[in-house]
């Protein structure tokens, strides 16, 4: 298990960066290697993202220095959502089958977690959010006919998609994770436009699913000082509180995304109008 820290920024501060320290800053550039987890731990609401590929053995999730703790969640819950090939997670002796668009829980005090593949040459891959939790909620597994969808947007706007809730109070409990999928339509490549912030959550997408030789502009920074980053197939991108949550693809993708922080009511975001960015 490799994992990195990073510390917040200011958005005084981050109108400044070069395209550089912005990506240093908020870009998950790998986020599977094999037979490993690579993850990131931030301190925007202390979320940890990243990715888990077992190729040839099975990967473990413990716990480590940067946690302080002696499992992985001890003071955690974790979200999970397998987007390669069949894949097992394993919790305290339970096995968890994970098909593609599966998605699973797994709530705080859990001593250990071990993800394996099916198969080797098509291995799963097993993309993770995981933040603080003050109260243990039951485990569960929720495939992508078990999620909230909810269609929005249309193809004359660019931006016809469906958001599948996994994690989120119209499914399940949890302590403060909420975590998604959004598939958009051949078509369309905007996310989230119009675009909104919410200051009482923070946010990670994790791309993917992108046709080859086609990015994702991610937009970021405050409504009227705005910045982007440009994302390639299964990379990942830590949107602040005080950040625009928006992207546009050169073709239409899917992406995961994953919210922490004060509360869970997934309307509660200020929303802008195009004509107010600059």
């Amino acid at each position: 298990m490799k994992m990195t820290v990073r510390n917040p920024s200011h958005p005084q501060d981050a109108k400044h960066y070069t395209t550089d320290r912005l990506r240093s800053e908020f870009v998950i550039e790998t986020i599977f290697a094999p037979d490993e987890a690579t993850l990131v731990y931030s301190h925007f609401d202390r979320i940890i993202a990243g990715g888990i590929l077992p190729v040839t053995k099975p990967v473990e999730l413990t716990g480590s220095k940067e946690l302080a703790a002696e499992t992985f969640l001890e003071r955690r819950e974790l979200g999970v959502i397998n987007v390669g090939g069949r894949g097992n997670v394993t919790v305290d002796g339970t096995v968890y089958e994970m098909n593609a668009r599966d998605g699973l829980y797994v709530g705080m005090g859990a001593k250990s977690l071990s993800f394996e593949s099916a198969d080797g040459n098509n291995p799963a891959r097993f993309y993770i959010n995981s933040c603080p939790a003050h109260k243990t909620y039951p485990n569960k597994k929720i495939d992508i006919t078990q999620a909230n969808p909810r269609p929005l947007g249309s193809a004359e706007a660019c931006n016809k998609r469906t958001i599948y809730q996994y994690l989120h109070p119209a499914v399940m409990p949890t302590c403060q994770l909420c975590m998604g999928l959004t598939a958009l339509e051949p078509g369309s490549n905007w996310n989230s436009m119009p675009c909104h912030t919410h200051e009482r959550r923070m946010e990670v997408y994790f791309y993917f699913d992108m046709k080859p030789g086609q990015v994702v502009f991610h937009m970021m920074g405050e409504p009227k000082e705005t910045r982007h980053v440009i994302l390639h197939n299964e990379q990942a991108v830590i949107s602040p509180s005080w950040s625009i949550h928006t992207g546009v693809g050169t073709s239409n993708y899917t992406f995961i995304w994953g919210m922490c922080g004060e509360n869970q009511a997934f309307d509660d975001m200020d929303n802008l109008q195009p004509g107010e960015l600059l």
